[in-house]
């Protein structure tokens, strides 16, 4: 009778902390969320972050704290993530290196695939080959034609080894079976200086990242990665329909959280995020950067993110891409 009595007790006392659980997790949010981004201030990734962010937190009603983590590969911001509670209000805002980490990184120090929990995309980011203002060729067609007759000697600048760009441009050579210079840049705006002053022959940049010296007659832009054309350069062909179908390789952003994250609090921000991503004026914030705003559901993230994971370890691995 006593160990029943004692169980019993047990069991009545638990339900009302059970109850404040779940209360808790029903109440999301209740205080500030914080997106933890793992790239400079002012960046694409960061910028992305800001715009959805601030109507986010319209649609919430709890404040949106931005807080930059830069460093070692996004390792930096992915630790900040993982030595902060699990309880739906901290999450990271990563981007291919969740995927190229693991394959190019050892003794990280935590498991990408089961440490953290994808949430949504926030933006795309399509990205472009682009040539100075007097190389001689017009089209994609004549740049990759040139390439072969002259294997190993027109340069191509990329932001940064190993980033998307890199991916992209190694992917373009193995289907091209071209051969250009890679030129590394540590951002766009390092590579698009470059190809204005006429450093470098060619970049594979993002479209935002090109815009300036387009504009100033200095780089003409010869073929998109993305699936579909740019709205913003809609003369301009893709890779896919130029020779290379299917190519679609672009850069990107997205919120991941920590293992153990209360679904409910997933499932509410990615809804969040995807009403603020269809908001005209948050929109017309990232227009300029060419960005195409997404907030896709999580499952059709997460199968997105296994498709990526084949496409750059294969590229990686085929293209022998290390990282210092």
């Amino acid at each position: 009778m006593n160990i029943t009595r004692r169980a019993t007790l047990g069991a009545l006392l638990a339900t009302p902390a059970i109850g404040t659980v779940a209360r808790a997790q029903d109440n999301w949010p209740n205080r500030p969320i914080r997106f933890i981004v793992a790239f400079a201030a002012g960046g694409a990734a960061d910028t992305a972050a800001r715009a959805i962010g601030a109507k986010v937190q319209e649609i919430i009603g709890q404040s949106v704290v931005v807080e930059n983590r830069t460093g070692g590969n996004a390792i930096v911001a992915a630790n900040a993530l993982l030595q902060s509670p699990a309880d739906g209000y901290t999450f990271l805002v990563d981007a291919a290196n969740q995927i190229t980490n693991p394959i190019l990184m050892r003794d990280i120090g935590f498991d990408y695939m089961t440490a953290f929990l994808p949430v949504t995309r926030l933006a795309v980011f399509p990205q472009v080959i682009a040539v100075k203002h007097d190389f001689p060729t017009r089209t994609i067609q004549e740049f990759v034609e040139r390439a072969r007759q002259r294997p190993g000697t027109i340069s191509c600048g990329t932001p940064p080894a190993a980033g998307m760009a890199h991916l992209a441009l190694a992917q373009f050579q193995m289907l091209s079976r071209i051969e250009l210079v890679h030129a590394p840049y540590r951002g766009g705006a390092d590579a698009a200086r470059d190809i204005a002053a006429g450093s470098v022959d060619s970049v594979l940049i993002t479209t935002s990242s090109i815009r300036p010296p387009v504009q100033a007659g200095r780089a003409r832009v010869l073929a998109v990665t993305s699936k579909d054309r740019v709205a913003s350069i809609p003369d301009v062909p893709t890779l896919s329909e130029s020779g290379l179908p299917g190519f679609d390789m672009n850069d990107w952003n997205g919120l991941f959280a920590a293992a153990g994250t209360p679904t409910v609090a997933i499932q509410r921000l990615q809804a969040a995020v995807a009403q603020a991503a269809r908001d005209p004026a948050t929109r017309a914030r990232m227009d300029p950067l060419g960005a195409i705003l997404m907030g896709e559901p999580t499952a059709e993230f997460t199968a997105w993110l296994a498709n990526e994971r084949t496409v750059l370890r294969r590229v990686i691995e085929g293209a022998r891409i290390t990282i210092g």
